[in-house]
């Protein structure tokens, strides 16, 4: 039974590491580690095992990255978020962001 209980412990400590990274990736360098995000799809959440799992692993992986990492599962998708408060400059930025992007969005509608 141990070596079933290592080969568990291996499989989950590269399942943190593989979120890690994908986590890692997916930053904006100009949020200086601010408002991380991951959003899983119904494939990707089935290749990585079991949602129970993949959620700890998410949570633990937002961890090591400093975030206050929270998971959501909505119509099929593992949204794994950083609910951290950021600083004023880092918030203003990314609110000028959205903005600048919802205004694009106007002018392609219209």
């Amino acid at each position: 039974m141990p070596a079933k209980d290592e080969l568990a412990r291996r499989r989950y400590e590269k399942l943190v590491g593989r979120l890690e990274s994908m986590m890692r990736t997916a930053l904006k360098p100009q949020y200086r580690g601010y408002y991380g995000q991951l959003i899983l799809n119904g494939d990707d959440l089935a290749e990585m095992g079991e949602l129970k799992d993949v959620r700890r692993a998410a949570r633990e992986a937002g961890n090591r990255l400093g975030w206050k990492p929270t998971t959501r599962l909505v119509n099929g998708r593992l949204f794994v978020l950083d609910e951290r408060e950021a600083p004023a400059e880092i918030e203003k930025l990314a609110q000028d962001a959205s903005a600048k992007a919802m205004d694009r969005a106007w002018q392609e509608h219209q």
